[in-house]
C-alpha cells in the first residue's frame, strides 16, 4: 500500500535569488542559522541573509569556480574548495582569507570538516583526499587508493571517520589513523557525486551517481541496505537529508525529488524553473543544503540563481 503524503511533505519553491553571474555550485549554512553562503564560476563567495535573502557581503579570492564551501561550528571560520587547486581559509570577523591550504595538483572539488577535532578533508582531480590540521595549517595526510577524481566526502565523529566518493564509480570507507583503506564500495555502475547522512542517524549513509541510481548502505561496514526507487534518471548532483528524515536529491535536468529516509518511499518529484531569459538546458541543480531546522531547503543552481524551498501547508 502507497504511503499517504501529507500535506507537510510537499515542498514548492517559495523564493528565487539572483546575483551571482555564473553557476551557482556549492552552499554552506551557518550553524547560528542566520546566514549562507553560496560559491559559483563567477569565482566569488556570497554571504546571505537566511531570513529576507539579501546580499550581506560577497567575497573575494579565488581565480576559479568554487566548487565547496564548508562553516565551522567551533570557530568563525570559513572554509573553500576552488578549481584553482586552493583551499582557503577565511575569517568570518574579518571577511578575508587569513590562509591558503596548497597541496592539490589539480582543482579540489568537495570538502568536509570533522564534527569533532579540528581537521578539514579535501578531495580532488588529483584523485586524493587530503587531510589538513586547522591549527597548525598544515597537511597531516594523504588519503590515495581512488583512480579517478574524489568528487565527494562524508565525515563522521565515529568510524569509519572519512568516506569518500569518486568518478571511478567507488566509495572508500577509510582508517583515518593509518591513512588506509577499510573497505571498498562498488554498488554503483558510474562516477558518485553525492553522498548524505541522516543528522541524527550514525549507521547509515545514502550515495547517488550519474545514472540516477540512489543506494542506502549500513555502516560502519557499508553493507548494502536499499536501493532508493524509481531512479531519477539523469546525473545526481547533490543529495541531503534534514533531521525529520526528508531526503533531496538534485539534477542535472533540473529535477528535485524528495525522498523518506526510512522507508526509502519517493513522495515528491519537481522540477526547477528557470529563469526569465535563461535556456531550459540551464535548469540544473548543482548543490543542495537545508537550515539548521530543516525547515527551508537551499537550492544551486545552473541558470546563476539560488532558490528556496519550504512546506506547502495548504497543499493537499
Amino acid at each position: 500500500m502507497a504511503r499517504k503524503i501529507t500535506s507537510k511533505q510537499v515542498w514548492k519553491n517559495y523564493r528565487t535569488i539572483s546575483g551571482h553571474s555564473g553557476w551557482v555550485r556549492s552552499v554552506a549554512v551557518d550553524p547560528s542559522n542566520t546566514w549562507f553562503c553560496t560559491g559559483s564560476t563567477d569565482r566569488t563567495i556570497k554571504i546571505w541573509d537566511l531570513a529576507s535573502g539579501r546580499l550581506k557581503v560577497t567575497l573575494t579570492g579565488h581565480y576559479e569556480q568554487v566548487r565547496g564551501l564548508a562553516i565551522s561550528n567551533r570557530n568563525s571560520y570559513m572554509f573553500s574548495a576552488s578549481d584553482d587547486k586552493q583551499v582557503k581559509c577565511w575569517d568570518l570577523e574579518k571577511n578575508k582569507v587569513i590562509h591558503s591550504f596548497n597541496g592539490h595538483l589539480s582543482g579540489v572539488y568537495c570538502l568536509a570538516l570533522h564534527p569533532t577535532i579540528d581537521v578539514l578533508f579535501t578531495g580532488g582531480r588529483d584523485c586524493v583526499c587530503r587531510v589538513w590540521d586547522i591549527r597548525s595549517k598544515m597537511q597531516i595526510d594523504t588519503l590515495s587508493g581512488h583512480d579517478n577524481t574524489v568528487s565527494s566526502v562524508l565525515t563522521r565523529s565515529t568510524d569509519p571517520q572519512v568516506l569518500t566518493g569518486s568518478h571511478d564509480s567507488t566509495i572508500k570507507l577509510w582508517d583515518i589513523r593509518y591513512a588506509k583503506t577499510i573497505t571498498t564500495l562498488t554498488h554503483h555502475k558510474k562516477s558518485v557525486r553525492a553522498m548524505a547522512q541522516h543528522p541524527k542517524e550514525d549507521y547509515s549513509f545514502a550515495s547517488a551517481s550519474t545514472d540516477g541510481d540512489i543506494k542506502k548502505l549500513n555502516l560502519p561496514k557499508g553493507e548494502f541496505s536499499r536501493n532508493m526507487l524509481p531512479e531519477q534518471k539523469t546525473i545526481i548532483n547533490a543529495m541531503v537529508v534534514n533531521d525529520e528524515g526528508v531526503m533531496a536529491t538534485g539534477g542535472d535536468d533540473g529535477s528535485l525529488w524528495f525522498w523518506d529516509w526510512t522507508s526509502g518511499y519517493n513522495f515528491q518529484q519537481t522540477r526547477t524553473m528557470v529563469q526569465p531569459g535563461s535556456l531550459d538546458s540551464e535548469a540544473g541543480i548543482y548543490a543542495l543544503a537545508f537550515d539548521v531546522t530543516g525547515t527551508r531547503l537551499i537550492s544551486c543552481e545552473v541558470d546563476k540563481t539560488i532558490k528556496m524551498w519550504k512546506q506547502d501547508e495548504l497543499a493537499t
